[in-house]
């Protein structure tokens, strides 16, 4: 969430900011906020006044009570409810102005660093860098759908009989790999200096608002009505929460933490051809990497990050490309995102399978996660977080860029994790 006091001191920067995310009326909503604001600290002021005024008077009245003069006291009481009358009037007056002002607020999306290009759509993300050859398939090679069949490794059918369409059951080798690329991710995010988290798989309400999936996405997640719990479409919204309303020591950051979790989304509105097999599922599993950083250290870690999903795609010897995301294109949350695609060889099409950004203090000031300065005073933290890696691309393009007519061949890197090195 954005700070209502850097709202007002860079009024203008922030307008020009949202307005490369396409916020709709943007002059409008910020101008509604500034004077919301004024407002609300225009009515604090008075209640101040009241309070001194109320305090000074109570002194006046305990002296002229000692001195017999009752009268006086009780003439000057009579204003003292008027106060108190006055008082409780203005305190309701800030509550509801704080209210209508949280209620706004909580709608902006996190303003976009300053080298986030230009755009609306994912076709005017910006490629910042492209590694690795794109694979020349064989006549007759088949899409990962085909080949997950072929080779009895997933079954989408029969994950649609027991749940539903993007629900599909991992079996044999299948689920092998799914169990063994995991393993390899954490352990490589370990090496890494991550700590492994095991976190729950629902989170309540205050947990999906600290990270921004609160109001904002709300009809995207899983909710359990009844206990009012939903599922995590990330571990990032878990492990973050980890340090909701903590107080962390400047000499602790970075703090690295990596977890495994199944996630759950609802992808309402997706159909077509490009969600067929594993391209768009509605549950799916990642390994997700979390930092909590100083600000003045998180853009670097920024970068060590991305290197650390580079890092990954070249042991997996899969072709990738980097796009610095536009402003149309981010997240509510993001303050700078870079994506990384892999190419589907069988698709002829590039595949989104990681996000890594950081959301400077927009979701630590939802979370009031802060670490105590060395000039004495609390500061918000910067959070950051990119999957390392989320599974069913990577899997859909690992089996369709490793076909050959003999089977399907295994990442040196992935062997001692799955156990052989072919699949046939």
């Amino acid at each position: 969430m954005l700070q209502i006091n850097y709202i007002r001191e860079n009024t203008a920067d922030v307008k020009k900011r949202l307005a490369k995310k396409h916020v709709k009326d943007v002059d409008q909503i910020i101008d509604s906020i500034i004077s919301l604001d004024e407002q609300k600290r225009a009515a604090q002021l008075q209640l101040e006044k009241n309070l001194a005024e109320g305090n000074q008077l109570a002194k006046q009245i305990g002296e002229l009570m000692k001195t017999g003069k009752k009268e006086e006291a009780e003439s000057i009481k009579a204003r003292t409810v008027e106060l108190k009358e006055s008082s409780k009037s203005v305190e309701e007056k800030v509550k509801n102005l704080e209210d209508e002002l949280f209620s706004v607020l909580v709608t902006l999306p996190n303003l976009p660093n300053e080298i986030v290009p230009e755009g609306k759509t994912p076709e005017e993300n910006l490629n910042v860098f492209q590694q690795g050859e794109i694979p020349k398939l064989y006549e007759g090679a088949l899409p990962h759908w085909e080949l997950a069949s072929k080779y009895n490794l997933i079954d989408f059918e029969l994950g649609n009989k027991i749940t539903g369409a993007g629900f599909p059951v991992y079996k044999g080798k299948g689920a092998r790999l799914q169990r063994g690329m995991i393993n390899f991710f954490l352990d490589e995010a370990m090496k890494a200096g991550y700590t492994e988290i095991m976190p729950p798989l629902l989170v309540n309400a205050d947990s999906g608002f600290g990270t921004g999936q609160l109001p904002d996405k709300e009809g995207q997640m899983y909710h359990v009505g009844v206990d009012d719990l939903y599922l995590i479409p990330t571990a990032e919204v878990p492990i973050t929460n980890l340090y909701r309303d903590v107080i962390v020591k400047e000499e602790d950051l970075p703090i690295k933490n990596t977890g495994y979790t199944p996630c759950f989304r609802r992808e309402a509105g997706s159909y077509g051809a490009h969600v067929r097999g594993l391209n768009r599922l509605h549950q799916f599993d990642k390994v997700e990497i979390v930092q909590i950083a100083h600000p003045e250290k998180s853009y670097e870690l920024l970068d060590e990050m991305v290197n650390h999903v580079k890092g990954l795609l070249e042991k997996l010897e899969l072709p990738y490309r980097i796009l610095r995301l536009c402003g149309g294109d981010m997240s509510f949350a993001s303050a700078l995102t870079y994506d990384f695609e892999t190419y589907s060889a069988a698709q002829e099409r590039w595949l989104e399978v990681s996000s890594t950004s950081n959301f400077e203090n927009f979701q630590s000031n939802r979370l009031k996660c802060r670490f105590k300065g060395k000039d004495g005073k609390n500061h918000l933290v910067h959070t950051l977080n990119g999957s390392a890696l989320a599974l069913p691309r990577i899997v859909a393009t690992l089996l369709e860029n490793h076909q050959t007519p003999e089977g399907i061949k295994i990442p040196k890197a992935l062997v001692p994790y799955v156990g052989f090195d072919m699949i046939n």
